[in-house]
C-alpha cells in the first residue's frame, strides 16, 4: 500500500500537508531525516505512516507523558496496536509492556529517555524488530536548545545496538541546534527538510499595558471563536477565568494541579466549543488538536522564543484569520531577570538538595536506583525549612544533570491486590451483595491481580459491574476494610524516579561548565523576548523567524508594527503628494528635505515608490 493510501485508511484524509510525503519518503527510503515543521504541521504522520508500512515496530522517544497516553488512545481507536512506558508504571507492568513490544504483534512503543538505560529495556532491546527510531521534540538533545535534557544523548548509543534509520523531528529548533541534532543523533548524513514557519493567517500583536484584565477582555470581545489565554501561575488562571466570567465572556481554566477528571471535563468543554476561553498554565495545549483557536494572548511574558512561538502557533491551524496576542510590561522584564537568578543556584546549594532528597526518604549510600518517589517539594521544603523556588530549580538542575527525573502532576491509577487465596474468596463472608461481581469482574480483566498491586480502569470496570465510579469506590474501599483487597486509590502527584544509587558527597556530578552555559543561553533567550516587545519598527513575523534560521524574510504585513508602518506610509504619501501638487510638480530633494523636517529616511523611501508607481513626478537635479 502507499503511503497515502496508508494515511487514506487510517486517518481518513485524501492529502498531506506541506513536507509530510517528502519527510515519509526519505524515510521509508532508509535515511535518517530531521523534520523541522512548525506546532500543528502534522509531525506524528510523519512517522506513524512509515512505520506502518514496514515490518517491525517503531520505538518512539518522547519526554512528554500527557502525550504519549494521548497518542496510544488515538492509535487504538484507529485499531493500530500501540504500547507505552513511562513514569507510574510498576517493574511488572513495564516487563509486561516490553514483552508484548518484543513478541506480539505491536506497531508502536512510546517511552521516555530516561528508561533507555534501565536494565529491563537493554535486556528487551535486542528482541525488539525496530524499523524506525523516532524522536520527537530533538531539541532536547542540544545543549544549546531551551529544554535539553541528558537522557537524550543516550539515544546515539541506542544506535550502535539497534540497526534503524531514525526520524527526528521538532517544532523550534535555531540552526545551531539543528547541528547538534544530527551530530548527537549519529546521523550518517545530515538530511533535514524544513517547512517554512511562515503562517500566512497568523498575526502577531504587542501590547504594552498595566490592565492586563481588561486588554484579555478586549481581545475576547473583539475576536470571534475560541481562544486559549496562557498565565504563568495556577493562581493568575483562576483569578483571569473568573474576571472574564464576571464580564459575561464563556470561560474555564485548566493547571496541572486539577485532578485527572476534571481536567479531561475542562479540556472536553473547551474543545467541543461549550466552553470558549481557555485560561491554562503551559500544562494546556500539548497534543491538542483543536484547528479553530482564533487567538492565543500571553498574560505574561514568556522566558524563551521558542515557548512562545510554540504556544502561540497552537491559534489558526485551519488556516483562517488568527491573532497572537502578548501582554507586557515594566514588570514582566523585571520578573524574568529576577527568574534568572532564582532558576540557577549555586552549585554547592544543588549538590546540598542532592543529599537532602536522598536523606528525606531515608535512602542510603550506593542504594536507590529505579526507586520512584513521590516527592512533595512543599513537604520535603518544610521539613528541611528550604525556600521552595531555588529548591525546586536545584531538583530540576539535578535531572537535567542525568541523576534523576521528575514527572510533574502525573495522575497514579488506581491498583488493587486481592489479599485472600483464590480458593478462599468464595468462603468469605462480604458485606454487600455487588461485592462477588466486583472481585469476578476483576479476576477475569487482570492477571497478576493475587500477585502483586494491578493497576485497573475504574471506568471500565464499574461499568461491567454496572454501578457508578464512585459506588465502586465505596465498594473497593470497604473491600480493603475487610483486608480482601489491597486498595491504593489514584493520586495525583509529583513523581521523581531515581536513576543511579546514591552518590557520596564530592561525587555528585555538577557540571560547572555546563551551569554556565545553560545561564548563558537562559539569559540570551530572555533578551531576545525583550527585544522583540521592545520592537518600534520592522515585522515581529521576521523577527521571529530569523531567530529560526530564515534570514530573508519578507515583511508579513500583518503584525502590529506592519499595519503602523502601513498606516504611517499612507500617511506620508498623502503629506507628500499634496506638498508636491503644491509646487506644481516642480520640486528638489533639498526643498523637499526643509519642508518636511526629520525622518527624511521615511519620506526619501516612500517617494521613492510613489516615484516609481508614477503617481508623483521625480525631483528635479539640483
Amino acid at each position: 500500500m502507499t503511503a497515502l493510501g496508508v494515511l487514506k485508511e487510517y486517518w481518513g484524509y485524501d492529502s498531506f500537508r506541506p513536507m509530510q510525503e517528502d519527510i515519509i519518503n526519505e524515510a521509508l527510503e532508509g535515511r535518517d531525516v530531521l523534520a523541522l515543521l512548525p506546532t500543528g504541521g502534522g509531525k506524528s504522520v510523519c512517522f506513524q505512516v512509515p512505520a506502518m508500512m514496514r515490518e517491525g515496530i517503531a520505538l518512539v522517544i518522547t519526554p512528554l507523558i500527557a502525550l504519549m497516553k494521548d497518542q496510544v488512545q488515538q492509535l487504538r481507536e484507529r485499531g493500530i496496536k500501540a504500547l507505552a512506558v513511562h513514569a507510574g508504571m510498576n517493574g511488572r507492568e513495564v516487563e509486561l509492556t516490553l514483552n508484548n513490544a518484543a513478541y506480539g504483534d505491536f506497531k508502536f512503543l512510546y517511552l521516555s529517555p530516561e528508561r533507555l538505560k534501565t536494565r529491563m529495556f537493554q535486556m528487551y532491546a535486542s528482541a525488539l524488530k525496530v524499523n524506525f527510531i523516532v524522536v520527537d521534540e530533538a531539541h532536547c538533545i542540544s545543549q544549546w536548545g531551551y529544554d535539553f535534557r541528558p537522557s537524550y544523548l543516550d539515544i546515539g548509543e541506542l544506535r550502535s545496538r539497534i540497526d534503524a534509520p531514525v526520524i527526528a523531528l521538532t517544532a523550534t529548533a535555531t540552526p545551531l541546534v539543528v547541528e547538534d541534532i544530527m551530530s548527537h543523533l549519529r546521523f550518517k548524513e545530515k538530511n533535514v527538510i524544513k517547512a517554512g514557519f511562515e503562517r500566512e493567517n497568523l498575526s502577531y500583536i504587542v501590547r504594552r499595558c498595566q490592565d492586563k484584565i481588561g486588554q484579555i477582555t478586549s481581545v475576547c470581545r473583539g475576536v470571534s471563536g475560541s481562544g486559549i489565554v496562557y498565565v504563568r501561575n495556577r493562581r493568575k488562571a483562576e483569578e483571569i477565568s473568573e474576571a472574564l466570567k464576571a464580564e459575561g465572556i464563556s470561560a474555564g481554566f485548566y493547571h496541572a494541579g486539577l485532578g485527572q477528571q476534571s481536567r479531561s471535563e475542562r479540556q472536553e468543554k473547551w474543545r467541543s466549543g461549550e466552553t470558549r476561553v481557555m485560561v491554562c498554565t503551559n500544562a494546556f495545549g500539548m497534543g491538542i488538536d483543536k484547528a479553530d483557536v482564533r487567538f492565543v494572548v500571553h498574560a505574561d511574558l514568556p522566558e524563551s522564543p521558542e515557548a512562545y512561538f510554540q504556544e502561540a502557533g497552537r491559534a489558526g491551524r485551519d488556516g483562517r484569520p488568527s491573532w497572537a496576542v502578548l501582554l507586557w510590561n515594566g514588570t514582566d522584564i523585571a520578573r524574568l531577570k529576577q527568574i534568572e537568578d532564582v532558576s540557577f543556584p549555586s552549585l554547592e546549594y544543588i549538590e546540598d538538595i542532592y543529599q537532602k532528597v536522598h536523606v528525606f526518604y531515608g535512602i542510603p549510600y550506593e542504594q536507590g536506583i529505579g526507586r520512584m518517589l513521590k516527592f512533595s517539594l512543599e513537604e520535603f521544603c518544610k521539613h528541611f525549612s528550604l525556600q521552595q523556588a531555588p529548591a525546586y530549580y536545584a531538583v530540576k538542575y539535578l535531572e537535567r544533570e542525568g541523576h534523576w527525573t521528575l514527572s510533574e502532576d502525573m495522575d497514579i491509577q488506581t491498583r488493587i491486590k486481592i489479599s485472600v487465596d483464590r480458593t478462599e474468596l468464595y468462603n468469605i463472608d462480604l458485606p454487600d451483595p455487588s461485592m462477588p461481581l466486583i472481585l469476578e469482574t476483576l479476576m477475569r480483566t487482570y492477571t497478576g491481580i493475587f500477585s502483586f498491586a494491578t493497576p485497573i480502569d475504574e471506568e471500565y470496570v464499574a461499568s461491567r459491574c454496572g454501578m457508578s465510579r464512585e459506588r465502586l469506590r465505596q465498594m473497593l474501599y470497604l473491600l480493603g476494610v475487610n483486608h480482601v483487597v489491597k486498595y491504593i486509590p489514584e493520586d495525583h502527584a509529583n513523581v521523581l524516579y531515581i536513576i543511579h544509587d546514591r552518590l557520596y558527597p564530592g561525587n555528585v556530578k555538577v557540571s560547572p561548565e555546563r551551569y554556565r552555559l545553560l545561564r548563558s543561553t537562559y539569559g540570551e533567550r530572555v533578551q531576545t523576548m525583550q527585544e522583540y516587545v521592545q520592537m518600534d519598527e520592522g515585522c515581529r513575523t521576521a523577527f521571529l523567524l530569523k531567530y529560526f534560521g530564515q534570514e530573508e524574510t519578507a515583511p508579513c504585513g500583518r503584525c502590529d508594527l506592519c499595519r503602523e508602518g502601513k498606516a504611517d506610509a499612507e500617511k506620508t504619501q498623502e503629506q507628500l503628494r499634496k506638498w508636491i501638487e503644491s509646487r506644481g510638480g516642480e520640486y528638489t530633494l533639498d526643498e523637499l528635505s526643509a519642508a518636511m523636517g526629520p525622518g527624511k529616511s521615511a519620506y526619501t523611501r516612500v517617494l521613492r515608490e510613489m516615484i516609481d508607481g508614477g503617481s508623483v513626478p521625480p525631483p528635479k537635479e539640483q
